[in-house]
């Protein structure tokens, strides 16, 4: 699906990319850099913990942004963030407004930035943040969203999403100032007019966080679909849940057209609504400064020794004993057959789609045009991808066991949710980058959630899994007991697979008719191994000498 995609990818995005010089992290390429500024309420009210065991808001407000550094250095490390407190007692920002401290401008995630914000977690980060920044009431909220304006216009790079999250528990910030209500209001919208978002994240306070009596008319979603969450976050987790689904933004991967016949058309919106988890791809290091190594390659001519340009090379293939040479424009025309996009055949009953029929995940499609519905993009298989299993006989269970496998099961539901269960095996690899990063001494160890809880399942089944051993297995059979492995024949025995070798007669056959090239890179291999032959490690290499091999033969 890879050169589907780059072949409908945007194509604004590649020249955003060669002019930042900057090479794409991942599959695709999007046009500009993500930028989210966090707003964080720094008075006295937010180092407050309604009871002993709770985080104070503010704890829970730099553990949120330290969780959303460590996952941008992993997934997206080119985007900018910044933190800014404001109701402090120092002042730091670039307009000497009073009770602001700009912490970090907006620049890239780092190690330096995440251990910079662990020094304000927990009693001791509390005690530090006193000592170093110190708390202050006199504030203004609108001289505050000048500051972040300001920090959006020193950025060089284009910007895709500017987004504030503003951390708070206090929901009448101006009470008692309507002048400087009045004036935050404006501010915040010239801040929505100028394309910068206010998300709110507030915290819970005593007595309720009431958002109608003054951030009701500054807050506006960025989507309309997405609404304002109105229920205050008092757990980690809830902020955590929150500040995640605004971060996270919906791209297009690539827009085509869809045909409804041959005059009717309509643009369309392709989302990737789910998508499997990977190791990021290994970065070469320069080992004196551990800085990231480029690899540039050089194409020189073998006979005169000369460098090549680009224009120079061609490609070629043996085809009927012949040498068909491409020029890179005409192999770049014969991928593109078509106009891109999605034409419409024809309809048939949601019934006909099978389960077994599942490749990979779907993709959403969604007009570009607004009121219009979308619907899911399903990859249908194509004939070769369906095979024949071999069943083996099954012995069919009576009703008694049926019955208690169903109890059995009763007793074992849970409403499952796919967020409840992360891959254990990537986690640690992040854990072990993060330690490797922050010079930990040793790495968090991950929690595998998706191994099963034996003692609640236990608890919950009781005696049910002796009685289904009873009716399943006989009076003599012990399912705990040592299994005797049967012994296998001469012939089975071995776990590799011999190679198969091909005669000197089909490689001859091959080479007369010009069908050496549907052999498999392996197989050329071992034949040039059989033949004393010093191939190369592409393919054409490998054609090209055993065809001059048989010729000379």
């Amino acid at each position: 699906m890879s050169g589907w995609e780059s072949y409908y990818k945007n194509q604004g995005d590649e020249e955003e990319e060669q002019e930042e010089g900057l090479e794409a992290g991942g599959d695709y390429s999007y046009s500009g850099r993500d930028s989210l500024i966090f707003l964080v309420d720094a008075s006295r009210a937010m180092f407050e913990s309604q009871d002993e065991d709770e985080l104070t808001p503010f704890d829970m407000s730099i553990q949120c942004i330290r969780s959303v550094y460590t996952n941008k250095i992993i997934s997206s490390n080119r985007d900018l963030l910044a933190v800014v407190f404001y109701g402090t007692k120092k002042d730091k920002n670039s307009v000497n407004f009073k009770n602001i401290y700009v912490l970090q401008e907006l620049d890239n995630p780092g190690a330096k930035r995440v251990q910079e914000l662990d020094k304000f977690k927990g009693q001791e980060g509390k005690k530090c943040f006193q000592d170093q920044i110190g708390h202050g009431s006199d504030y203004s909220l609108s001289e505050v969203l000048w500051v972040c304006a300001n920090l959006f216009s020193d950025v060089q790079f284009k910007m895709s999403h500017k987004r504030i999250m503003l951390f708070t528990n206090e929901d009448d910030p101006h009470g008692d100032d309507s002048a400087k209500a009045s004036r935050a209001r404006t501010k915040a919208g010239d801040l929505r007019d100028t394309g910068i978002f206010l998300d709110l994240m507030h915290l819970k306070k005593r007595g309720g966080f009431d958002i109608s009596l003054f951030y009701r008319d500054i807050i506006v979603a960025e989507d309309e679909d997405i609404g304002i969450h109105f229920e205050e976050s008092s757990k980690l987790e809830d902020l955590l849940r929150k500040v995640r689904a605004k971060e996270t933004r919906k791209r297009v991967l690539y827009r085509l057209k869809l045909k409804l016949n041959k005059d009717v058309a309509l643009t369309v919106g392709i989302y990737n609504m789910v998508q499997k988890a990977y190791r990021p791809s290994p970065v070469r290091l320069y080992r004196e400064t551990n800085e990231p190594v480029k690899t540039k390659t050089r194409t020189f001519n073998v006979n005169t020794g000369s460098l090549l340009l680009p224009s120079d090379t061609k490609r070629s293939q043996i085809y009927g004993h012949r040498q068909i040479v491409l020029e890179k424009e005409e192999t770049e025309e014969l991928k593109r057959f078509d106009e891109p996009g999605l034409i419409l055949i024809g309809f048939k009953p949601l019934m006909m789609l099978k389960k077994h029929h599942y490749l990979r995940p779907s993709l959403f499609v969604y007009p570009e045009e607004s009121l219009i519905n979308g619907f899911q993009l399903v990859f249908l298989p194509y004939a070769d991808d369906k095979r024949k299993v071999p069943f083996t006989e099954k012995v069919m269970a009576n009703p008694e066991q049926v019955d208690k496998m169903k109890a059995i099961v009763q007793k074992l539901r849970f409403k499952y949710r796919s967020d409840s269960f992360e891959n254990p095996v990537l986690q640690q690899h992040f854990r072990n980058m993060e330690a490797l990063a922050l010079d930990l001494m040793e790495p968090e160890q991950t929690v595998d959630l998706t191994l099963p809880k034996t003692e609640v399942m236990d608890k919950r089944l009781g005696s049910l899994v002796d009685e289904f051993k009873e009716l399943v297995y006989p009076p003599d059979y012990n399912p705990e007991g040592k299994v005797t492995k049967r012994k296998q024949n001469d012939e089975s025995s071995g776990s590799k697979r011999p190679k198969v070798e091909l005669s000197e007669e089909e490689l001859k056959a091959h080479v007369s008719k010009g069908t050496l090239g549907k052999l498999t890179v392996p197989a050329l291999k071992e034949a040039c191994r059989m033949y004393g032959l010093k191939g190369g490690l592409k393919k054409q290499e490998l054609l090209d000498v055993l065809t001059e091999h048989f010729q000379k033969a």
